[in-house]
């Protein structure tokens, strides 16, 4: 090529020019060619790197599709097995010899078998998925296969089957034409679906009804025979009146040939044939009777004497059965009547045992009173041991100063202290009960202030009401009436428990009213009420209404103890109720005279009473409690205290000391040795007289009037803290 462009004929210089232009040429075109090779290379290495992240992409695209074919390989073994399973599932249920169906949560027919609804062919076209259970019971209760109970629509059905659905178990029989019956059982799965079987149970059914009809004729054979082998004739007739059943028995007492009855034989041919020799008792006609067998409805039981000739008595007896028929019996009973004219006649032979009873009686009589004397005897005995350690009780919770103390505090020490006055009114009332039925009365009639009465009532029986459930409104009175304190309490203690006690919810009402110069004392409760008959009853002892008699509950003493110790007071008790609404027992009171406040003595305050400093009392005890309780209390109150167990001890320790005090407090039964007034008695002698109180819980009125005798007062177990801070602050002054 460059031979071409060099042509040997020129000269060297011209063919220099001519290389020099090729070269700068070249050269030019060899700089572009590198340009234009950068550029492609760098696409080359481009492309290069595209086809490794295609053939990594392919790569994936590989193993992806690996995976999606190894996943719909097994997708399609899994649809296999779940194809497998359906049939499997399928062909199981319709190896099962009932009917079965599968409704889901949303009640929808899901699958069942060919057996299901087996007995309804015009449904068979309709019992395929998709049918909801709603549809599938309208089709049901359509169906000209299913026998409707009488009186039952379709709609009826239809709407009973839907509330049977709501439950989650659910068993009942229905029945189909041509006297088939199929048991359905409908029971819910874990995932809220439904599963249904039917079951024929015909020839259950059948077999049922064929033993029942067998048991109804033994049952029939069996009374039967009964009907032939009691004593009583028995005849039966419809609610037609005619003649459906008799007994051989029957015949006997009515000298009626067995030939002669028939069934359906009407019971006024009965009467019209056999009258003239029949006769009724007294209280039965042949009219009445004829009336009460056209009643058919409403006829009630009745019973009356049938006679036949002179010597035969019958009891008859008839009554109506449920059908409007009724049954008449027939009982033989001459004997029972002549035995009972025997009796009476020998009725009249018993007077002179009467007599010889009598005066049994009366021997029994006097051994009983003797009994009853020794009976009050130890409750005397027996309320004396109580009234110790309650008198203890009283002057431990008094001997508690209201200094520090937080009001609950106070307040359960107040209601303490109620519930002791209580304990000691209640066995003070027992001691003067026993009295009362010994003979031996003692009565303390003076005012009583109802406001205090009433307020410590309603703090006794608040709790207790309310947690019965009862509401207890009190009534506070400001007047005061003329009565004994302990008689009056006691008496509105019963009444209120009882009305507590019987009255179950409601409320119990105490309240006054005032009639001129007498007032009624009323305790109304919302109880069950008294019959009238049982009015006289109540008041007897040991008698209680509906209820057993406990220890815990009362022993049905305390309303006659209210009509004992009214009787004695000479207040008037009254007796109103109706059964269904309440009772209310009224007491009257007179009223007090207004100038003649009830006695209420200081009530003992707090802290030292100056009253008392610098005293000295002597207390002879021989109970160690109630003596240190005692001491305590004194102590509180600011007075100096001797005490002794015995009047030997306690004369020994005033002549140790060489002092004597401002008075002495002795209890009368001090034991072996001297009693309370013999000791008082020797210190007289030796000392002189001393301000003394002897303390007991014996009540007798000898004991009483001997102290009175002596000149020394007497105070009552169980002591009143303000009546021994009375004597004490009463006593004269030191000197």
């Amino acid at each position: 090529m460059i031979e071409t462009l060099i042509n040997p004929a020129d000269p060297p210089e011209r063919q220099t020019q001519k290389l020099l232009a090729i070269a700068q040429v070249l050269m030019r075109r060899v700089e572009q060619i590198t340009d234009d090779s950068g550029a492609a290379y760098a696409q080359f290495q481009r492309a290069a790197m595209l086809e490794d992240q295609v053939r990594e992409r392919t790569r994936d695209l590989e193993r992806a599709l690996d995976l999606l074919n190894d996943s719909n390989a097994r997708l399609a073994e899994a649809n296999r097995a779940t194809e497998a399973a359906r049939q499997n599932l399928a062909n199981a249920i319709e190896t099962i010899q009932e009917g079965f169906a599968l409704f889901d949560a949303d009640d929808v027919l899901v699958m069942c078998n060919s057996r299901f609804g087996m007995h309804m062919l015009d449904l068979r076209d309709h019992l395929k998925p998709g049918l909801r259970f709603g549809a599938y019971v309208d089709l049901v209760s359509r169906s000209r296969f299913l026998e409707l109970p009488a009186g039952e629509t379709p709609e009826d059905w239809a709407i009973a089957r839907r509330k049977r659905h709501q439950d989650r178990h659910v068993i009942f029989n229905v029945r189909m034409v041509w006297d088939r019956w199929v048991q359905v059982s409908e029971h819910r799965t874990v995932d809220g679906g439904t599963v249904i079987l039917q079951t024929d149970v015909t020839e259950i059914i059948r077999l049922e009804r064929s033993e029942r009809g067998k048991m109804l004729d033994d049952q029939a054979q069996v009374i039967r025979a009964t009907l032939d082998h009691i004593s009583q004739g028995v005849c039966i007739f419809d609610a037609e009146a005619r003649l459906v059943g008799w007994n051989q028995r029957l015949g006997q007492l009515l000298v009626i040939p067995m030939a002669r009855f028939r069934m359906g034989v009407s019971f006024d041919a009965i009467l019209d044939r056999y009258r003239p020799d029949l006769a009724f008792g007294e209280g039965m006609t042949e009219a009445r009777l004829g009336d009460w067998v056209a009643a058919r409805n409403g006829r009630g039981a009745i019973r009356f004497e049938l006679r036949r000739g002179p010597d035969m008595i019958m009891d008859v007896f008839a009554q109506g059965m449920p059908d409007g028929g009724f049954v008449m019996s027939f009982t033989d009973v001459t004997a029972e009547r002549a035995a009972i004219e025997a009796l009476s006649r020998a009725n009249e032979t018993l007077e002179a045992r009467v007599m010889e009873r009598t005066l049994e009686l009366e021997d029994a009589l006097a051994n009983a009173e003797r009994a009853n004397a020794s009976r009050s005897r130890f409750v005397a005995a027996a309320s004396h041991d109580l009234l110790q350690p309650l008198s203890a009780a009283k002057l431990f919770i008094s001997s508690i100063g209201d200094e520090g103390l937080v009001p609950e505090a106070k307040a359960t020490l107040e209601k303490a202290q109620n519930a002791l006055l209580s304990v000691e009114g209640i066995l003070g009332a027992l001691l003067d009960i026993s009295k009362l039925e010994s003979g031996r009365v003692a009565v303390a009639m003076g005012p009583v202030d109802l406001d205090r009465l009433l307020a410590q009532l309603n703090e006794e029986f608040g709790a207790i009401a309310s947690a019965k459930g009862l509401r207890l409104r009190v009534v506070r009175s400001r007047l005061s009436v003329m009565s004994d304190p302990a008689y009056l309490r006691r008496i509105l203690q019963n009444l209120i428990g009882n009305a507590i006690r019987y009255t179950e919810r409601g409320r119990v009402l105490v309240g006054v009213r005032r009639r001129g110069g007498m007032v009624r004392i009323e305790v109304r409760d919302t109880g069950p009420g008294i019959p009238e008959e049982e009015q006289d009853n109540i008041f007897k002892e040991f008698h209680r209404l509906n209820a057993r008699a406990s220890a815990s509950e009362g022993m049905g003493l305390g309303l006659a103890i209210v009509e004992r110790a009214c009787a004695l007071l000479g207040h008037p008790l009254g007796l109103t109720s109706q059964i269904g609404v309440g009772t209310c027992f009224m007491v009257q009171v007179p009223l007090a005279d207004p100038g003649a406040g009830a006695a209420e003595g200081p009530r003992p305050g707090p802290g030292i009473r100056p009253s008392m400093q610098n005293r000295i009392v002597f207390l002879v005890e021989n109970d160690s409690d109630l003596r240190r309780a005692m001491g305590l209390l004194l102590e509180k109150w600011g007075v100096s205290v001797l005490d002794a167990a015995s009047g030997e001890e306690a004369l020994a320790l005033i002549e140790e000391l060489g002092i004597l005090p401002d008075c002495f407090i002795v209890d009368f039964n001090l034991g072996e040795g001297m009693d309370g007034l013999g000791f008082l008695a020797e210190v007289g002698a030796r000392h002189g007289a001393v301000p003394a109180r002897i303390v007991t819980a014996d009540r007798r009125p000898e004991l009483r009037a001997a102290c009175a005798e002596a000149g020394v007062g007497l105070m009552m177990k169980p002591l009143e803290p303000r009546a021994l801070e009375a004597f004490i602050a009463g006593l004269p002054a030191a000197g």
